[in-house]
């Protein structure tokens, strides 16, 4: 199963894209999405779309993998990453490609088997569980190789549990 994960942001989008073979996990791909500072939202937001339209038409993926949203203290920011993450999702479904969506702590508890692990920690264990020779920087890159480590950690799950309620 090959898995698209997207750690979304207006500013900077990480990627990363997994296969998994059984239990081993190979990185194929990362790397950030950059939008320009000084640009309007809808231009920022149709650069996103864009990339990620190519990243899916290059890669093919089985499934995209995408964080969910952080409510902290700014709403500002929330909303703009909920936008972020709705053109991600704009562009998986125009290609008809399934989405699922995880929140940080299931991200983490998958990676590090502890939802309140941080940063430095989830990006060691990718490092690990990838067989990388370094940690992937910065961290919305290893942040997005966790939430589709979380995917294909998860998927063999939904699979049997929609098996058995057929």
């Amino acid at each position: 199963m090959l898995v698209l994960g997207i750690d979304p942001g207006t500013a900077s989008t990480g990627y990363g894209v997994v296969r998994g073979v059984g239990a081993r996990l190979r990185a194929v791909d990362e790397g950030m999405i950059h939008t320009h500072a000084g640009a309007l939202l809808e231009r920022r937001l149709a650069d996103i779309h864009r990339r990620v339209g190519d990243l899916l038409d290059e890669h093919q993926p089985d499934a995209v993998a995408v964080e969910e949203l952080y409510f902290g203290a700014n709403v500002r920011t929330a909303f703009a990453v909920g936008q972020a993450r709705g053109v991600i999702l704009l562009a998986a479904g125009q290609r008809g490609v399934p989405t699922r969506s995880y929140t940080p702590q299931q991200v983490k508890g998958a990676v590090c088997a502890n939802g309140r692990a941080g940063k430095e920690q989830v990006a060691r264990m990718v490092t690990r569980m990838l067989g990388l020779a370094a940690a992937p920087t910065p961290d919305h890159v290893s942040d997005a190789l966790a939430v589709a480590i979380c995917h294909l950690n998860h998927a063999p799950l939904a699979r049997a549990v929609a098996g058995a309620s057929a």
